[in-house]
Formats: structure tokens, C-alpha cells, sequence
């Protein structure tokens, strides 16, 4: 166990009371745009014991709420990359949803090239390739055209989007990340070689199977693509059957490793 760091709290959650008896790997998971590390834990009890589930708590939101969001990806990888050093006693797994998917595999690239020790395998899921490039501008839109991204992607309840307050906490991070990830390019250079798994809902609407697929370019490893039913946010109608995908993905990447 990690000793106590006030500062990696901040950014490193567990999911959770851990068990007496630690598993032996790891997930740490990345959220989307305007998401919390929270939004992981039925995660957290569909996985079990197969891993200590962990979430990353970005900048601006619950009770980081008072620190500014940042609108650059790299200044989110520069702050998980920093904290992460505390919990890299036991093997980690990285998984990330939508703009999440992508801070996790820059994560894990910076890990290798620096350390030379990245994550025993990354999950991408409801996001496209890094190398893809689709230009959008939600982030550019005002408060009622980010809102009316939100409810097409179903990702938050549209009883809380009518919510003046809620609204309040919850769209300068919602914006601040949408610029981060609408405005990030990819660069070419050093690939991971932890195994990708990307898992993708069939009817995403702003993720094509083929651009899914393209994350087989990222990773010198093996590539896997799982397809569930559902859109975007396919994972909140069958946290159960994902986590059972999970758990796969887990004994798999540990078996590659040779754990």
C-alpha cells in the first residue's frame, strides 16, 4: 500500500474499501469529458476481486471543484504521470473512456519512454484512435449547445442538466475538457507495447468501427476489439457484461506478461 501523499489523493481514487488481502494488479481508470473518477464504481463491484480498482480524479470537479480545469491534455497527463509514481508498486492497468481513453494511452507512452515501465495493458473504450484526426468544436459552443451535446451522448441524467446549480458545477470542466481533447493532436513518435483492447458500443455516434479499429496502430503489442450493444455511453446500461469483458482483459494481460 502507497503511504499516505495528500497530493496524489487528490488525483489517485480507490473505488472502494480495498481487501485485506490486496489483489495483485491494478486498474486505474480514466474518465470522459466532464466525468469523475465516481463514474467508475459499479466498475469497481462488477470486477470483484480480480483487481484494486482505482479512478483518476481530474482538476475541477467534485471536490476538486475550486481548482481550475485544464483545457490542455497535457497538462493532465503531466499531473497523472507525477502522482501515479505512488501506486506503481503493483502491476497497473489502464482504462479509459472517451476523452479518457485517450489520457490513459498517453499516460502509459510517457511511462515507457521515461521509466521505461508502462501498464501491463490499456483498455480504450468509446473513443477513436489517437491518429485519427476529426476536427470538432463543441468546445467552442455556448452553454446550451454543450448541454445539448450531453444529452445526444445520454452521458448524465436530463433531470440534473435542468438542475441550474448542477449545471453550474458541472459545465466549466465539462468545458474545459472538451477543449483539452478537441484540441489535442496526436504525435507521432514512440508506441506502447502493452496490448490495446478497445471496446466500443455499436450505435456510438461519434465513434465509427473502422476509426476504433485504427487503435491497432498504437500499440506494438496484441490489438483485441470487443462491440457491445448500446451508444456512446454503452457501459451504464451492462456495467455487469463489461466487467465480466474486463476481467477477461485483466487475466489476459497478466498471462502476456507472465504474471
Amino acid at each position: 500500500m502507497p503511504p499516505p501523499n495528500t497530493r496524489t489523493d487528490l488525483w489517485i481514487r480507490r473505488l472502494g474499501t480495498p481487501p485485506a488481502r490486496p489483489p495483485e494488479l491494478r486498474l486505474l481508470c480514466f474518465p470522459h469529458a466532464g466525468g469523475s473518477a465516481s463514474f467508475f464504481h459499479p466498475l469497481h463491484l462488477a470486477v470483484g476481486a480480480a483487481a484494486e480498482v482505482l479512478g483518476v480524479q481530474y482538476p475541477g470537479r467534485q471536490e476538486r471543484r475550486a481548482e481550475p480545469a485544464p483545457t490542455d491534455l497535457d497538462a493532465l497527463v503531466d499531473g497523472v504521470c507525477t502522482e501515479l509514481k505512488e501506486w506503481t508498486d503493483r502491476p497497473l492497468v489502464f482504462f479509459g473512456h472517451s476523452m479518457g481513453a485517450v489520457v490513459a494511452y498517453e499516460v502509459a507512452r510517457r511511462l515507457e519512454w521515461e521509466i521505461g515501465t508502462g501498464p501491463l495493458g490499456l483498455i480504450a473504450s468509446g473513443r477513436r484512435a489517437p491518429g485519427v484526426l476529426v476536427e470538432e468544436n463543441i468546445h467552442l459552443r455556448d452553454e446550451e449547445g454543450l448541454i445539448t451535446e450531453v444529452r445526444a451522448l445520454s452521458g448524465t441524467a436530463a433531470g440534473l442538466l435542468d438542475d441550474p446549480e448542477i449545471r453550474a458545477m458541472f459545465l466549466p470542466a465539462l468545458s474545459a475538457d472538451y477543449t483539452a481533447i478537441e484540441t489535442y493532436r496526436h504525435r507521432p513518435g514512440h508506441e506502447p507495447a502493452c496490448p490495446i483492447t478497445v471496446m466500443v458500443g455499436d450505435a456510438d455516434p461519434r465513434v465509427a468501427l473502422d476509426h476504433a479499429r485504427a487503435w491497432a496502430r498504437h500499440t506494438t503489442g496484441r490489438f483485441d476489439m470487443r462491440v457491445f450493444p448500446g451508444g456512446h455511453f454503452y457501459l451504464g446500461d451492462q456495467w455487469p457484461t463489461v466487467g465480466e469483458a474486463v476481467r477477461g482483459c485483466l487475466t489476459e494481460f497478466g498471462r502476456t506478461a507472465g504474471h
